[in-house]
């Protein structure tokens, strides 16, 4: 072995130690800043839902109206997101079926069942993840007039 390959041997050694070493203190950064965002996030959420959530004091501005019922969740999200995703997923079982074409044979078989029943299975399956939503919309209103009555 001459010098240059005794050389190029320490710097390759030493240099992989360097990774693994620098790889080490990041990991040890990651593992400390995740306990901080850990104790953050427990102090933020407790001081969000004592200061503003359960706050008896009404909220002056439109925004602040907003935000403290989106806070409440008095608004739901959940709806409008799921008839996007909704047509997304028929959208793409449609197009999806169109690959059983290049098969041929039994293929056209497979493309005709998925064409058909995909978007049927895509409804069924929306359908039934909206009767959560539409009982939690009912439970809501009855509370609400039991309130209003008293």
């Amino acid at each position: 072995m001459s010098d240059s390959d005794f050389y190029q041997l320490l710097n390759t050694s030493s240099s992989s130690s360097n990774y693994y070493g620098s790889a080490a203190n990041t990991a040890a950064g990651i593992g400390i800043w995740l306990i901080i965002a850990c104790i953050l996030s427990v102090i933020g959420g407790i001081l969000v839902y004592f200061l503003f959530v359960k706050s008896k004091n009404e909220p002056k501005g439109k925004f602040a109206k907003w935000l403290k019922d989106f806070l409440s969740f008095k608004v739901m999200w959940i709806e409008p997101i799921l008839k996007v995703v909704y047509y997304i997923a028929t959208i793409f079982v449609v197009l999806f079926s169109f690959t059983y074409l290049a098969a041929g044979g039994a293929g056209i078989l497979l493309f005709f069942l998925t064409l058909v029943l995909g978007p049927v299975l895509v409804r069924i399956f929306y359908e039934m993840t909206m009767m959560f939503i539409m009982i939690w919309r009912n439970t809501r209103d009855i509370a609400n007039s039991v309130e209003k009555k008293k």
